[in-house]
């Protein structure tokens, strides 16, 4: 199949380095040793394209991709870019058909590159579109799952050789299981390719535009920093978020755990904010944030955690004490604020009792 593609540019995956890792709410991983890998393929001749998801096929396969496991191992492990093009090789030969495009699983953080990373060896596409908006620590968190798509099967690949097949389970909760002990005997980190989609699927189900979204969001950062004006203000102003607090990093707690990078991070107020505490607690994303012991936010609206000055997201693995840091808000996609989608990624998704009231609600009187 042949589809109209844009082809992007170096500078448009720099910008979305910068996005996507402002949408990541602290996880997905770094974008950056992504982005030294498309530099890479970039200057030897490689060349990627997107395409509008609307013009899928609704018999169309793609290949849904992401790296797995914990963002802190994954500052360790470098990023390979011919692993997640493996990934989908042996999906490809495992459902015995090549597929058309790929996608990202989630347009938060590195997970953003690596359908990049694969169309630049595969020679495909990357669809504008993702099934998070954001980015998410477990599989059955996802517009796909929140639509009872079918969830297997999974194909995964590290940087020693090994491969693997999940064949099939019950439930997203199982695939979450089974793939996770998995990516834990890798050593915590994975390059997977999820279960296939079609054209109809992704048209139906997936968040899309996400790619372009994420690209204009850093944009927007990047050319406040280039004017000295400020690139908070400008994330803010590019979409509709809000400032949750400002301050300075005085603790944090977090480990690697199940595949997992948890713990939570304090922050004293400065400025305005004198005188209050904010802690975010995070299972590899920021889920929950109090305010003097009161949830200020909860997932799933967007908690970023910002450098005070430049504007640039810090992730759960590299936020470190002295760091002077905005907190704010960014609305979540519809589909994680409905019922069932709450169920899936709501704050009691991530076991704590809170009702899931949206920082972007209007107040009732």
């Amino acid at each position: 199949m042949s589809y109209p593609t844009t082809p992007i540019s170096l500078d448009d995956i720099e910008s979305l380095s910068v996005g996507a890792w402002i949408l990541g709410t602290g996880g997905g991983g770094s974008p950056y040793l992504g982005l030294l890998n498309m530099r890479a393929l970039y200057a030897e001749g490689r060349t990627v394209s997107l395409m509008d998801p609307f013009d899928l096929a609704d018999d169309a396969d793609v290949a849904v991709v992401s790296n797995m496991g914990a963002p802190l191992v994954g500052q360790e492990r470098l990023t390979d870019s011919r692993t997640v093009a493996r990934a989908v090789e042996i999906m490809a030969r495992y459902q015995g058909r090549p597929f058309h495009a790929v996608m990202s699983l989630e347009i938060g953080g590195g997970n953003a590159i690596q359908p990049l990373m694969a169309a630049a060896h595969l020679g495909i596409p990357v669809v504008d579109a993702d099934c998070m908006g954001r980015a998410f620590p477990e599989a059955q968190m996802t517009s796909f799952a929140i639509g009872d798509l079918q969830p297997w099967p999974l194909s995964m690949a590290d940087c020693r050789g090994q491969e693997a097949i999940v064949a099939r389970v019950t439930s997203w909760k199982w695939m979450e299981r089974l793939s996770r002990k998995a990516c834990v005997e890798l050593g915590s980190v994975a390059s997977t390719c999820k279960a296939p989609r079609t054209g109809a699927e992704v048209k139906r189900w997936g968040i899309h535009h996400t790619t372009t979204k994420a690209i204009r969001l850093g944009q927007a950062v990047r050319e406040a920093q280039r004017r000295h004006a400020d690139p908070i203000a400008a994330i803010l102003e590019a979409e509709g978020g809000l400032r949750i607090f400002a301050g300075k990093v005085s603790d944090v707690a977090r480990r690697t755990t199940e595949g997992f990078l948890r713990g939570t991070a304090t922050i004293e107020g400065l400025d305005g904010e004198r005188g209050s505490r904010m802690e975010i607690a995070f299972q590899n994303e920021w889920a929950v944030a109090w305010r003097d012991g009161v949830p200020a936010v909860t997932t799933p609206d967007l908690i970023c955690v910002l450098n005070a000055v430049t504007g640039e997201a810090i992730g759960t693995e590299t936020l470190r004490y002295g760091q002077r840091v905005a907190v704010i808000a960014l609305p979540a996609p519809p589909v994680l604020m409905t019922p069932k989608g709450l169920d899936h990624v709501g704050p009691r998704a991530f076991g704590y009792d809170i009702e899931f009231r949206s920082v972007f609600a209007p107040v009732s009187e």
